[in-house]
């Protein structure tokens, strides 16, 4: 099907291998704008159990066999290839009512959390197909049980239905940690806009970078989708709460212990510091962030801010201000020159967040000062701020949500009432803070984190750099607690992690290795002539290992690495003071001292497939040394990760540092990067 942004079209849907259209009639999609057919949209009669099955089975054995790093650099490629046709999407994207501005939220800004993940997995995941989580749990005295936790990916797919108002970044935001943990998609959008979700889908399937499987589209009516879901599949839900409220009950969903995520509504709140006074640049910037988040997306973002909370003195310039700044904005087709704020995503829409107003209305006034005339056509809709005075005592102004460019503001008398205004929302995603005063920053975060997802301080010193408050990032969490769905989403190799079980493997040290592709103490090592610095990626096997000599820490030793590095401390050159400190037996070695000397034991100095030392981690002393005594070091290939796209992997080496007593001096964990053959060590 040649598709061409902009022009009638029947939507269809890629399930189970192919694009479908729906057996009935189906709705008819308008430009917001002009209110002419876009789409028309069906999903009766198709078999969705059977898509279901078709990526458990096709997409998910697919994705199972890559490793993270694979599927991470499957991602780039997809980002790379989604951004070389963006403009397709931005010109689909006016049709929603979306200005160029916003359309970059959405589009490029998806495409950006893609890349993000990409480098993200990259960087912070082994080159494996399994992810170890945390230190090994010795269960014995003699090491021979062992406990260790890791991640697999769930065998089933992850159903993602999302919101009308990011067609793009919420799909895309949504597989990108999905896709890398091993578990296929299924993506349901919201109708209204679903035309470009399809579009950009088409595209991905195009480009042939995903294996069949793990990407399918739904759109139109989820009908039955949900009730064939299972214990291993993951349901994720952005939209009303009364909606996610119903899928969370559904028989299914609560029989297998689907996991679900839901983002809901969400009154989110901005708080101007009773220091922030007119002609502070912290009033300034509150001004500038209310008025952007109202009308970015026409106010149509679940992270737009929808209750201003100011100072009591100050509510009067507050409103001043944000009319004049409100009254800035051009309304008219996205497409149009000039215009700042498009319309909402349809005349439906247009019509709840009229009724939302009202509502509000009978508890808020009216202090919108501009008003003109709209377009005949379209789903316009002027920015509208009220004004509740006694928002201690109302109920309206923190529960009704007009999911538009509305925005109600109300005063506090102290910072306690800011954040008991604050916490009525009842849980949001986002809250944001205006401040410079640190004691109004501390109080005010520690009482209202619990409310929410994330709280974004805004001041001077950060108003050039920061992302603001209505921007989700792939590195930060992105949901919020009670009202708002109590669910996450991003916050980096947390999302990734939503998408796998978490298993407790018990077992000897040896066995336990072979499961996670690491050594581990306890288990055997191979100890042979050749050093182990003198072996290529290629060559390396896990548990190579090398026992070093002794070498006997003196006096001299401690004194000149003392007066060399300006380290002083008296433990280290003053007999009677250690002798008084608790913990120690006389003069001590400095810990890098001892880490320094088992380099020097351990290193092999000739150029070789061993690059570079870029760290160590879990460095800790256990036993103090002393002049006389003599370390020697055990050092064990502990784990191997080839960069995929690179002539080199990284090794992590386990250090093991002791006494002549075989008593734990030091360990840790070396990192180096490695070559991967010796074509690459020429290179």
């Amino acid at each position: 099907m040649n598709v061409v942004p902009g022009k009638f079209r029947v939507l269809e849907s890629y399930l189970s291998g192919g694009w479908q259209t729906g057996k009935g009639a189906g709705a008819t999609l308008l430009d917001a704008s002009s209110s002419e057919p876009v789409a028309q949209i069906d999903a009766s009669g198709l078999d969705l159990e059977g898509a279901l099955d078709y990526g458990r089975t096709v997409g998910g054995k697919a994705l199972r066999a890559m490793t993270y790093h694979e599927r991470a650099l499957m991602l780039k490629t997809l980002a790379q290839y989604l951004m070389d046709r963006k403009e397709v999407f931005y010109q689909e994207s006016f049709a929603t009512g979306a200005t160029r501005k916003d359309s970059w939220i959405d589009i490029e800004g998806g495409i950006g959390t893609v890349f993000a993940y990409s480098s993200k997995a990259r960087r912070e995941m082994p080159n494996t197909r399994v992810f170890v989580e945390g230190a090994v749990e010795p269960l014995s005295r003699d090491n021979t049980f062992s406990g260790q936790h890791i991640l697999t990916p769930l065998q089933g797919i992850a159903v993602h239905i999302n919101a009308f108002n990011f067609p793009c970044w919420g799909m895309l935001e949504k597989i990108a940690p999905a896709l890398i943990a091993g578990v296929p998609c299924l993506v349901k959008p919201a109708s209204q806009t679903a035309y470009l979700t399809e579009l950009m889908v088409r595209h991905i399937v195009d480009s042939g970078i995903l294996p069949e499987g793990t990407l399918q589209l739904l759109c139109g009516s989820a009908g039955d989708l949900i009730d064939h879901v299972n214990g291993q599949d993951v349901v994720t839900f952005t939209g009303s709460a009364t909606t996610g409220q119903m899928l969370r009950q559904n028989p299914s969903v609560i029989k297998n212990s689907v996991r679900f995520s839901m983002e809901a509504d969400s009154l989110n709140a901005a708080v101007l510091g009773p220091d922030a006074k007119p002609g502070e640049p912290e009033f300034d910037l509150f001004i500038k962030e209310v008025a952007r988040e109202m009308t970015v997306k026409a106010g149509q973002k679940c992270t737009a801010i929808r209750r201003v909370i100011a100072p009591r003195a100050t509510v009067q310039a507050v409103a001043d201000a944000l009319n004049e700044r409100l009254g800035r904005q051009v309304l008219g087709d996205p497409r149009a020159e000039g215009v700042s704020m498009g319309p909402l995503s349809s005349k439906g829409q247009k019509e709840e967040v009229q009724r939302c107003v009202t509502e509000l209305n009978a508890e808020a006034e009216m202090v919108s000062q501009k008003s003109s005339k709209l377009p005949e056509h379209g789903a316009f809709a002027m920015p509208v701020l009220l004004h509740c005075e006694s928002p201690m005592t109302s109920d309206a102004v923190h529960s009704i949500e007009a999911f538009g460019p509305v925005a109600t503001l109300m005063p506090y008398d102290d910072v306690e009432e800011a954040i008991e205004l604050t916490r009525k929302g009842k849980g949001s995603l986002v809250a944001s803070l205006f401040t410079n005063d640190t004691t109004v920053a501390e109080e005010m975060v520690l009482g209202i984190a619990p409310f929410h997802g994330r709280v974004m301080i805004g001041n001077r010193q950060s108003a050039k750099s920061s992302t603001g408050h209505g921007s989700p990032l792939p590195m930060l969490v992105h949901g919020g607690p009670g009202r708002a769905g109590g669910g996450e989403e991003l916050g980096g190799l947390r999302s990734v992690k939503h998408y796998m079980q978490r298993t407790a493997v018990q077992g000897t040290p040896q066995l336990l290795g072979a499961v996670t592709g690491r050594w581990i103490s306890g288990a055997d090592g191979q100890s042979e002539p050749r050093h182990p610095f003198r072996k290529s990626l290629a060559e390396l096997k896990i548990g190579d290992q090398l026992t070093t000599g002794s070498r006997t820490v003196l006096l001299e030793d401690i004194e000149h690495f003392a007066k060399f590095t300006g380290d002083t401390f008296y433990a280290h050159m003053n007999e009677a003071a250690a002798l008084r400190n608790p913990f120690f037996e006389g003069r001590v070695a400095h810990g890098y001292l001892i880490v320094s000397f088992a380099a020097g034991l351990f290193v092999d100095p000739d150029e070789g497939p061993v690059l570079a030392n870029y760290g160590v981690d879990n460095l800790r002393f256990m036993t103090p040394v002393n002049a006389g005594d003599a370390l020697k070091v055990q050092l064990t290939a502990k784990e191997i990760s080839p960069r995929i796209a690179a002539d080199y992997g990284e090794v992590r080496w386990d250090c093991l540092v002791t006494n002549q007593e075989d008593e734990a001096v030091a360990q840790y964990d070396v990192l180096t990067l490695v070559a991967k053959d010796k074509t690459a060590i020429a290179k």
